[in-house]
């Protein structure tokens, strides 16, 4: 994927500050241990297999989905996809019904060249091993034309698919076909504003709530059946490159995934009462369940880290408001 220009300053200035994600338990943050990972950019919390996490590299790895356990860090299985042609930019997992894992090979470096793109299902295994898995490939097109996209969530009741495009100034939540199609295009409508230049978003267990992350930041929704409303800021780790985000199984926890060899995922106490029991979990107002997210295409809020921390957050938001005020020159 591209890496804008404030990413190149995060790079530095993340890498010096970040705190090592600790491997002890899977809800409270790890570290991914296999070499073969080396652009983590989709997260998917498993509900069949506790405390295990689907990932899957950007691109040039092939057809490959890793299960890696939440407590050591170390990938347990390794699936290969069939049935489907080469995958061209995988950016996002999400598991729907059923236990039915769906990956949005929907990433577009061209900013909206690709004709279509494509989204790809098959059963989660129920035995962690080393195996292939025939896959059912499904093609997609958005109504107002091709666009770049890195978050794809499947709504945990209805199994309805959505999409977040990427923009730097905000993009769309796209809403699927009630069911997709595997013997024709799918057309995905834009359905309500997302004021974020999203890099993943997830769905809570309960399908109440909507997360989306950004590279600095985050916002929560409360879904209203697709009338999405925005609540609130998440609490997003500073992180070398944050690309995903997923539910813990039981919705107390947001867990933070980072690209890169060795990444981070970091957990976060998930806003509005987690989407889990319903109770709200004991760091919702720090994570800024009720704080307001940032204008337009402004990312939101970033957990505090220390005065480093935040100073680190200020020279990239500086770095990143150069950037915008020489692109309108």
């Amino acid at each position: 994927m591209r890496r804008p220009f404030a990413l190149l300053a995060a790079a530095l200035l993340v890498g010096a500050l970040a705190t090592p994600a600790s491997a002890a338990g899977g809800d409270e943050g790890f570290t991914v241990e296999d070499p073969r990972i080396t652009e983590s950019s989709g997260l998917a919390a498993s509900r069949l297999h506790p405390g295990i996490f689907w990932t899957h590299n950007d691109s040039d790895d092939g057809p490959y989905l890793y299960a890696v356990d939440g407590a050591t860090g170390k990938t347990v299985a390794r699936i290969t996809l069939t049935g489907i042609g080469t995958p061209r930019d995988v950016e996002a997992i999400s598991i729907g019904p059923g236990n039915r894992i769906f990956v949005g090979d929907i990433g577009d470096n061209f900013g909206g060249r690709w004709p279509h793109v494509w989204i790809y299902e098959l059963p989660e295994p129920e035995e962690l091993r080393d195996r292939t898995v025939r896959a059912t490939q499904y093609v997609v097109t958005y109504a107002d034309g091709p666009r770049d996209a890195e978050s794809l969530v499947v709504h945990p009741k209805t199994g309805r698919v959505y999409i977040v495009d990427k923009k730097e100034d905000g993009g769309h939540l796209y809403e699927g076909p009630a069911e997709l199609s595997a013997s024709g295009a799918n057309v995905f409508r834009p359905l309500a504003p997302v004021d974020l230049w999203a890099t993943d978003a997830a769905f809570s267990p309960d399908g109440e709530r909507l997360a989306v992350r950004g590279y600095l930041g985050g916002i929560w929704y409360a879904w209203n059946g697709g009338r999405i409303e925005r609540k609130g800021r998440l609490g997003v780790p500073l992180q070398r490159q944050g690309e995903s985000v997923t539910y813990s199984a039981d919705g107390t926890k947001l867990l933070y995934g980072s690209e890169g060899r060795g990444s981070e995922v970091r957990a976060e106490d998930a806003p509005g009462g987690g989407g889990g029991s319903g109770t709200p979990s004991a760091g919702a107002s720090a994570s800024g369940s009720g704080a307001e997210a940032g204008e337009g295409g402004g990312e939101g809020g970033v957990s505090g880290t220390g005065k480093a921390a935040l100073a680190a957050v200020a020279v990239l938001a500086a770095l990143y408001g150069l950037r915008r005020l020489f692109r309108r020159g």
